[in-house]
C-alpha cells in the first residue's frame, strides 16, 4: 500500500504546484524512486482515461473515503498496470468490488473511440503531443560490454535489427520489437516510444543506460580523453556521470558534486552498478569548490548541467497539465545561479574545455547566460563550432549563437535540450614565443675593420687579411 499512498501524495502535490513529478518523488523518501516514479508518471499519462472510466463506474460517489489522488494510482494499477501484489491494503477489497464495472467501462470507452488497446486511447483524444513519438534511446554501457554483443542479445530475444538508422523519419516510425542504431552516436540503440526495458536483465545488471539521445549529447561533445581529470559540477542522477567514466574508460579521475544527499546516494548505486570506478563524489556545492585547490589543478574538462527549468523535459506535459512558460521571477532566479556557475567553472586554471547544457527551452536560462560568460571571461574562452549537421542551432541572440545546439521532440526527435561547448582561446603564437622564450642577449657591435693602405710595390694578398 506504502508506494500506492505514497504516488497520490505526489500527484496531488503536482496538481497544486508544489513541485515537479520528480522533484516529489526524492522528496517523498520512499525507498524505491524508480517504482515510484514510474507509477506516477504512467498514472498521470493515462490521467483522462481514468478520469472517465472511474466517472462512469461511480467509484468516488459508492466509496466516499476513497480520495480522488488515490482512487486514480489504484485504477490505473488495476487496469492498465501490472495488477496488485498484495500491496494495495484495505482498498483491494474495494476495487475487488468494483473490478467487474470498471473493467466494463474501459471496455465501453474503447469501443466508442474505435480503438482496440489501451495505449491507442492515447491517440484518440488523450494524445499527449509530439513528445509521445520520441523513441526509446538506450545506452550502451561500454565499461561493462559493447554494442555488437547487445545487438546480438536482443536479436537472440526475437527483436528485429534494423541496423544504423539514416534519417530522423526512420527513428520516428519505429514500432513493435523492430530497434535500430543511431545515426551519430554509436553505443546508443534506439527501440520504439512504448518499450520498457526498466526489467530488463542487462538493463538490471548496468549493461544499459536508459538515457535520452539529447541527454548524451554533453558528455560526447565534452569528449575527455582517457587518463585525464572532469569535473561534473551538478552531478546527480548519474547518466551523464557514468557517460563520461565510459569515455575516458574507467582511466582518470572524475570529480562529482552535488548538494542533495539523498540524489548523491542513488547516484551512488547507479554508478556501482555500471561499473563506474573512476569518480570520487563529493556532497557540496559548486560554487564552493575552490579552483586554486592544488586537487583540482590538472582539470581540464568540465561538465556543467546545472538545475534549470526543465522546460524542455518530455515528462513536463505530464508533470504540469497546461503549464507554461516558467514564470518570470523563477528565471531570473535560475539564470542567475547558472551564470556564477558557469562563470565560476571557466576560472579553473588548466580548463580547456568545457560543455554547458540545460533540459530547458527558455533563451534566459540558455542563450543569454551563454553570451553573459563569454563576455565576462574577457576573450580567453570561445564557442566551439560542433556538430555542423545538427538540425536545430542557437537563437540568434548574439553572435557565434549558431554554435550552440537546441532539441526539441519536433526538430530533433529527441527531449528538448540545449548545449553549448566552450574552449580556451590560444594566445597568437608570436605571444607565446615571447612568454616562453627569454630576449635573447644584446650582442656586441662588431670590430670595425681597420682601413689598410696598399703600397703601390705590394702584391695582392691571396687571401683576405685578418681583422
Amino acid at each position: 500500500m506504502a508506494v500506492y499512498a505514497a504516488a497520490a501524495a505526489v500527484l496531488a502535490g503536482v496538481e497544486t504546484r508544489q513541485g515537479s513529478i520528480k522533484g516529489l518523488v526524492y522528496a517523498s523518501r520512499f525507498q524505491n524512486v524508480k517504482q515510484l516514479y514510474a507509477l506516477v508518471c504512467e498514472t498521470q499519462r493515462y490521467s483522462a482515461v481514468l478520469d472517465a472510466v472511474i466517472a462512469s463506474a461511480g467509484l468516488l460517489r459508492a466509496e466516499k473515503k476513497l480520495r480522488p489522488h488515490l482512487a486514480k494510482v489504484l485504477v490505473y494499477e488495476l487496469l492498465l498496470g501490472r495488477g496488485f501484489k498484495g500491496g494495495a491494503g484495505r482498498w483491494k477489497p474495494v476495487l475487488d468490488r468494483h473490478q467487474a464495472r470498471l473493467k466494463a467501462e474501459l471496455a465501453r470507452l474503447k469501443v466508442r473511440r474505435g480503438v482496440s488497446r489501451n495505449e491507442d486511447l492515447l491517440d484518440s483524444g488523450c494524445k499527449p503531443g509530439p513528445a509521445s513519438q520520441v523513441p526509446r534511446f538506450v545506452r550502451v554501457n561500454t565499461l561493462k560490454t559493447c554494442a555488437d554483443d547487445v545487438i546480438d542479445y536482443f536479436k537472440r530475444q526475437g527483436f528485429s535489427y534494423q541496423g544504423r538508422a539514416s534519417s530522423l523519419e526512420e527513428l520516428r516510425v519505429l514500432k513493435g520489437k523492430s530497434f535500430l542504431l543511431d545515426p551519430l552516436l554509436s553505443e546508443l540503440l534506439v527501440f520504439p516510444a512504448q518499450t520498457d526495458l526498466h526489467e530488463h536483465p542487462l538493463y538490471q545488471a548496468g549493461h544499459l543506460i536508459l538515457q535520452d539521445k539529447a541527454s548524451c549529447l554533453p558528455a560526447m561533445l565534452l569528449a575527455p580523453t582517457p587518463g585525464s581529470h572532469v569535473i561534473d559540477a551538478c552531478a546527480a542522477p548519474g547518466n551523464k556521470t557514468s557517460h563520461l567514466a565510459a569515455l575516458l574508460k574507467n582511466q582518470g579521475k572524475i570529480f562529482a558534486f552535488d548538494l542533495d544527499a539523498k540524489r548523491l546516494a542513488s547516484m551512488a548505486t547507479l554508478l556501482a552498478r555500471a561499473g563506474v570506478s573512476c569518480c570520487e563524489l563529493a556532497e557540496k556545492d559548486f560554487l564552493a569548490v575552490s579552483p586554486s585547490d592544488q586537487q583540482y589543478c590538472q582539470v581540464q574538462y568540465i561538465l556543467l548541467d546545472p538545475s534549470c527549468s526543465g522546460s524542455g523535459m518530455l515528462t513536463r506535459q505530464l508533470e504540469e497539465p497546461g503549464a507554461g512558460v516558467p514564470s518570470k521571477e523563477r528565471l531570473q532566479a535560475l539564470a542567475g545561479f547558472q551564470q556564477r556557475a558557469l562563470c565560476h567553472a571557466l576560472t579553473f586554471p588548466a580548463l580547456q574545455r568545457l560543455v554547458y547544457s540545460t533540459c530547458s527551452l527558455c533563451q534566459e536560462e540558455n542563450e543569454d547566460v551563454v553570451r553573459d560568460a563569454l563576455q565576462q571571461c574577457q576573450g580567453s574562452f570561445r564557442l566551439a563550432p560542433v556538430l555542423p549537421s545538427w538540425p536545430h542551432r542557437g537563437l540568434s541572440t548574439f553572435q557565434g549563437a549558431e554554435h550552440c545546439l537546441r532539441a526539441t521532440p519536433e526538430t530533433t526527435v529527441t527531449g528538448g535540450f540545449f548545449v553549448a561547448v566552450f574552449e580556451r582561446v590560444e594566445a597568437p603564437s608570436s605571444v607565446l614565443v615571447t612568454e616562453a622564450l627569454p630576449l635573447p642577449e644584446p650582442r656586441p657591435s662588431p670590430v670595425p675593420k681597420r682601413k689598410r693602405r696598399r703600397r703601390k710595390d705590394a702584391a695582392t694578398p691571396n687571401t683576405l687579411p685578418c681583422t
